[in-house]
């Protein structure tokens, strides 16, 4: 029987299947060490931005990569990044890249002016690597990440609904459920 373990950095939620029978071994621990050291790397991506959501799964040194970028190059770096990564058998990369599109292009940005210039929002915006991610496909607007509270995130769910989006989806995860989560899979 296997537990998933998550991991979260600068608003990127990572999972890893870590075994439950009896004490945690070297495979276990490698694997989460791993799962901790693509989180860093894809943090550090100095291409990734908040129009762009990465999630990984890692289990047996296999790291599987999902999510959404705006470009086809981000796709590929993120891969060799983590494919450098020690302890990296494998990497599936499922990333997709997200259409050209000048209506999300905008949309994107008066959605993102509209969140970070919020007061409430202040914080998150002077952070390296913003926490609240805007990913937008054919008008469908998704917000990701994690934010400090539930009025945090029904606010920049708020925010977001006033530019024409088709959709609104809002997947934003607080800092309590994060931790709550992380508490439950040690």
């Amino acid at each position: 029987m296997t537990k998933k373990i998550l991991a979260c950095a600068g608003g990127l939620l990572l999972s890893a299947q870590i075994a439950l029978a009896g004490p945690v071994n070297q495979t276990d621990r490698k694997d989460f060490q791993v799962l901790k050291d693509v989180a860093s790397s894809v943090d550090r991506y100095t291409q990734f931005t908040i129009f762009d959501d990465v999630n990984a799964e890692v289990k047996d040194g296999v790291v599987t990569l999902t999510g959404k970028v705006t470009m086809p190059y981000k796709r590929d770096d993120i891969a060799k990044r983590v494919a450098k990564i020690d302890g990296v058998r494998e990497v599936n990369n499922r990333i997709d890249v997200l259409p050209v599109s000048q209506f999300d292009d905008q949309l994107r940005v008066r959605i993102a002016r509209s969140i970070y210039s919020h007061a409430n929002f202040w914080n998150y915006g002077i952070m390296p690597n913003p926490p609240i991610h805007i990913v937008v496909e054919h008008g469908r607007v998704t917000l990701t990440g994690v934010v400090q509270s539930d009025v945090d995130r029904m606010l920049a769910r708020s925010l977001a609904t006033q530019f024409g989006a088709l959709s609104v989806t809002n997947e934003l995860k607080t800092d309590a459920e994060v931790r709550e989560t992380l508490e439950k899979s040690e």
